[in-house]
């Protein structure tokens, strides 16, 4: 899998995850906090499972 489609992915999942606390009416402050583990852990597993192993 791309790192590109990985990512794409995973924007929608913080958008969702982000609109439903919005809806659960869930502080601005907390939302944020939220998106930006959110996108520091996707950007980790992106290039966790995107990356190719080095040449022995």
């Amino acid at each position: 899998m791309s790192f590109a489609l990985y990512m794409v992915g995973y924007a929608i999942l913080i958008a969702g995850v982000g609109y439903a606390a919005h809806l659960a009416h869930v502080s601005q402050h907390w939302i944020f906090a939220i998106v930006l583990v959110m996108v520091g852990a996707g950007l980790l597993g992106a290039v966790k499972n995107t990356r190719h192993k080095d040449p022995a």
